[in-house]
This record gives C-alpha cells, sequence and structure tokens, in this order.
C-alpha cells in the first residue's frame, strides 16, 4: 500500500506567501527600480576645487613643489586621497545594491518559470552580479596600487617623477569610476529591456509558456 506525502496545510500556506512576496519584491525592481536607475541623472563623481594652478584642491603645488621632509612631521606617513576613498565608498554602495537587486529578480523568475525556459534572462542576471562585484574590488586594487606608489615618494621624496605619478593615479582613478558609474547604468538599461520583453512569458503559469521568447 503506497502512501504520498503532503505538505500540511500551514506550510503550504507559508510557502504561497513566500512566492508571493518573492513576486512583489521582484516587480517593484523590474518596473520602479531598475527603470529609475536608467532614467537618473548622469552619473557624475563629484570633482573637487581647483586651485589657482588647475590642480584638485591645489594638490599639484603640494605634490610637486617640494619634496623636502626636512620639515614634515611624519616624513615616513602619506595620507590617503579622502576624496577617491569616498567616491570607492559610492561605487561599492552602488555595486552592492546591483548585486541584491538581481537576487531578488532571480529568485522570482526561477519561482516563475521552467528552468528550460528562464536559461537568457538568468545568465543575463548572473553576467550582471558578476560585473557588479568586479567593478566593487576596483577600491583593493587601486589602494594596493596607489600604495606602491606612496612607498617609492617615501623612499626617494626629492624625486619628483614619483609624486607626479601619484597625482596622475588619482586623477585616472576619478575618471575610471566615472566610467564604471556610466557601466552600472548600462548593466540596469540592459536588464531592463531583457526583463521587459520577457516580463510575459515569466508571469505566465508553469507549463503555459508556450508562447514565444519576445
Amino acid at each position: 500500500m503506497s502512501s504520498k506525502t503532503k505538505l500540511d496545510k500551514e506550510t503550504a500556506r507559508k510557502l504561497e506567501e513566500f512566492h508571493k512576496a518573492a513576486t512583489i519584491a521582484a516587480d517593484d525592481v523590474v518596473f520602479r527600480v531598475f527603470p529609475n536607475k536608467v532614467c537618473s541623472e548622469e552619473p557624475e563623481p563629484k570633482k573637487r576645487k581647483r586651485g589657482a594652478d588647475g590642480s584638485a584642491n591645489g594638490t599639484a603645488a603640494a605634490y610637486t613643489s617640494s619634496n623636502d621632509t626636512q620639515h614634515a612631521r611624519y616624513p615616513n606617513l602619506v595620507l590617503s586621497n579622502q576624496h577617491i576613498v569616498k567616491v570607492h565608498a559610492d561605487l561599492k554602495k552602488e555595486c552592492e545594491q546591483l548585486a541584491e537587486l538581481c537576487d531578488t529578480v532571480k529568485l522570482w523568475v526561477n519561482l516563475s518559470m521552467p528552468h528550460g525556459d528562464n536559461f537568457e534572462v538568468l545568465t543575463e542576471l548572473h553576467r550582471s552580479q558578476e560585473s557588479a562585484y568586479n567593478l566593487r574590488d576596483s577600491a583593493r586594487q587601486d589602494h594596493l596600487n596607489r600604495a606602491k606608489i606612496c612607498s617609492k615618494i617615501i623612499k626617494y621624496p626629492h624625486i619628483e617623477d614619483y609624486a607626479l605619478a601619484l597625482k596622475e593615479h588619482d586623477e585616472k582613478q576619478l575618471y575610471v569610476a566615472r566610467q564604471n558609474l556610466y557601466d552600472l547604468r548600462n548593466v540596469y538599461a540592459v536588464l531592463t529591456d531583457i526583463l521587459h520583453k520577457n516580463i510575459a512569458k515569466i508571469r505566465a503559469p508553469k507549463g503555459n509558456n508556450s508562447s514565444g521568447l519576445y
């Protein structure tokens, strides 16, 4: 005599509530958050004020006019660029948000579509998450590269080119951060496009996905 194991009513109710909550959260992401990210103002890291010599906050003069450590209080200390630290913090926040939003949508897609039909959508979501993880790691690499230049400045304080290299490095990081924000905006645009094109198929009940992909 065979018996079939079934979910009890309370567990089934909780699962149904979980599915509904996942759908509501994903709907908000797909139809509000993603489009707003695409249509928001042009991403632009806040620029510092320029000094009289055209340098940011007059730092060029500080870097290059004199590398003499005679009057330095801590001649073996090179501080981090606090402006770039803040830019990295903002970029990391955006990357983490993108990764979390992709998780929300991936859960909804997996619950709504048969695994054989959701490959394209899930692939794009996975690719977007990987982009977010890679961009988030840029701060670590920047600090490592900057530290190498700073160590040269401490070791060879009278070689002006090391100070100039540090200045160029910081300017490059601001430029790269701006490009990374553009990349994130473009990721949101691609996700919005592919999800909206496939929305009817995602929302169709399982086993009723005979409609075309687009």
